[in-house]
């Protein structure tokens, strides 16, 4: 098992930090970028080796003025926080918004494009194209990382609801995905009780690829919140690594954590690695 970290706006929220929409969680590289680091070395204290930097909304449509300063800063944040021999991941998120696929734009591959080529430039290791309820936009996101020549995951989400991609979907975007050139995919921000059914449309779509792709979940404990971005529900740390163990059983090999979750949720994740 690889062990992905958690999510950072959730909590940045825990730390008093500001993360107001339509920005999020860019807004706290300007003035608290610090406090990203800080999460970033409790993510790799808790166990995680592959780290996603903060760059889920800066993009030039959300932060005109500076999105690739905030890009940048990101990553160079991220890499500065995390042992040498860990990997840095990128997040490339939909360009609208993650819940709200009728928003998806008709052409989106330039944008997307323009984030990773500024991506692969800071020095990531990974372009995760993540929480993705479009299908369409989900593989122009993939097209475009994967023309960087960096190694490129593809990430579905099906909505805290359940409601916004079925398993049907994520099956026959991964399957796309896949032949494009994404080198693993996953499920993310949905309700971990559901997460098994989810894995297993992933791991319909490898077989007909390579079964050797690797998949997985990060699933949340929380809910969207109309002003603040997500609000965290209870889900203890050991619930979730009793849902993390079915996923594992599976076949999954990618496992962390999604908004509501934190440090303590990747820490019982670890000690299930170790135990196994």
């Amino acid at each position: 098992m690889i062990l992905l970290d958690g999510p950072l706006g959730t909590e940045l929220l825990a730390r008093g930090v500001p993360t107001p929409l339509p920005e999020w969680s860019a807004t706290s590289l300007r003035e608290h970028s610090h406090v990203v680091g800080e999460i970033h070395q409790r993510y790799a204290r808790s166990g995680a080796i592959v780290h996603t930097a903060n760059t889920f909304r800066t993009k030039r449509r959300t932060c005109p003025l500076d999105w690739e300063v905030l890009a940048r800063r990101a990553v160079k944040v991220c890499r500065e926080s995390i042992p040498k021999s860990h990997r840095v991941a990128a997040s490339i998120a939909p360009l609208a918004d993650c819940y709200r696929p009728d928003l998806s734009p008709a052409n989106p591959e330039k944008e997307h494009q323009e984030l990773a080529e500024v991506l692969k430039d800071a020095g990531v290791d990974i372009l995760l194209c993540e929480t993705f309820p479009h299908i369409e936009e989900g593989l122009s996101a993939v097209a475009a990382a994967v023309k960087t020549g960096v190694e490129t995951w593809i990430s579905w989400t099906p909505g805290p609801g359940l409601d916004l991609l079925s398993k049907e979907d994520v099956a026959r975007g991964t399957e796309q995905a896949l032949r494009l050139g994404a080198k693993a995919a996953l499920v993310n921000c949905l309700p971990a009780v559901n997460a098994i059914e989810y894995l297993e449309a992933l791991l319909s779509a490898r077989a007909k690829i390579d079964e050797k792709i690797p998949v997985g979940v990060y699933a949340n404990t929380g809910q969207p919140e109309a002003t603040m971005g997500f609000q965290t529900l209870a889900l203890s740390p050991q619930k979730y690594v009793e849902f993390a163990k079915t996923w594992v059983e599976a076949g999954a090999t990618l496992v962390g954590g999604c908004c509501g979750t934190g440090p303590d949720h990747i820490l019982a994740l670890s000690r299930l690695e170790t135990a196994e």
